[in-house]
């Protein structure tokens, strides 16, 4: 199989790694040749292309499958919409070529709920942060311009994903706690994580999919903010977390279930909970 990755960042390597050691032909867009030497380094063939360049994507080769799973970039000076929206719709403007599959990694910053309670595929997409608002409109273009004009022929997926965690994804919350920082946000709220292992394969099970659909890809229980800092400071050896919220933050959160992505991919999460996802993330080798 012939498979495209834009975005091949922390999640796309780690996927293309996987395709690779399935024996398909990995491309991955890379705006710099710099990365393309790592990329080709992993047995990857690098496509000098940029999504905010359209005239740049008439390279883009003929694939069977293309994850797109780009990544807000703030170094780069754009906009969360500019990177999100204006990206994907030049992709599939401008795309030499577009697969029949094609799956879209997108957020669980669609959801505005910020009372504590549960949400689901079936809850409505009220962003409130820009950029969830950013993702909103890209999942909405992605089935106008992806798969519906051509529905029969085409499978899309959009999975959204939790808070991706997992080794080297902590050394900044790492350096705070160890500074003893404080965390200016509500200690009681709640938090929806994932793994980057366990997204990988919920990414992979996707890719089988025979029906277009959209997927919450989360762990298997939500998590209080002051719990998650005082594990990962335990393990760490750092004090114990410093909340400084002033009482301006006071949001719950929201709740996120997994119970579709399990039930049609028949995904079994290897970090099912962070109390065997964190040390991991924190010790692969542990």
């Amino acid at each position: 199989m012939r498979k495209l990755i834009v975005g091949c960042g922390y999640v796309g390597r780690r996927v293309a790694t996987k395709w690779v050691e399935q024996g398909d032909t990995v491309f991955a867009v890379t705006r710099s040749e710099a990365n393309a030497e790592t990329l080709r380094s992993l047995g990857v063939e690098p496509v000098i292309a940029d999504v905010t360049r359209p005239e740049s994507l008439s390279v883009i080769p003929q694939v069977d499958t293309l994850l797109y799973a780009v990544s807000h970039d703030r170094l780069a000076g754009y906009s969360s919409r500019v990177t999100y929206v204006e990206g994907l719709n030049n992709f599939l403007t401008y795309a030499a070529h577009l697969p029949q599959r094609m799956i879209f990694v997108s957020s669980t910053s669609v959801y505005g709920i910020d009372d504590g309670s549960e949400v689901d595929e079936e809850t409505p997409t009220a962003a409130t942060t820009e950029s969830g608002q950013a993702y909103v409109e890209a999942e909405t273009d992605f089935w106008r311009g992806f798969w519906r004009p051509h529905q029969e022929e085409r499978v899309g997926i959009i999975l959204r994903s939790a808070g991706i965690y997992g080794p080297g994804r902590l050394l900044r919350r790492v350096a705070s706690l160890q500074n003893q920082e404080p965390i200016s946000a509500n200690p009681a709220g709640w938090l929806n994580l994932i793994h980057v292992e366990d997204l990988i394969q919920a990414i992979l099970k996707a890719e089988l999919a025979s029906d277009s659909g959209t997927y919450l890809v989360c762990d298997d229980r939500p998590i209080e903010r002051r719990e998650y800092y005082t594990k990962l400071a335990g393990l760490v050896g750092a004090p114990s977390p410093i909340f400084n919220s002033d009482g301006k933050e006071t949001s719950a959160g929201k709740r996120c279930s997994n119970r579709l992505l399990r039930e049609k991919f028949g995904v079994e999460l290897r970090f099912p909970t962070i109390d065997e996802g964190l040390p991991h993330a924190v010790d692969p080798n542990s």
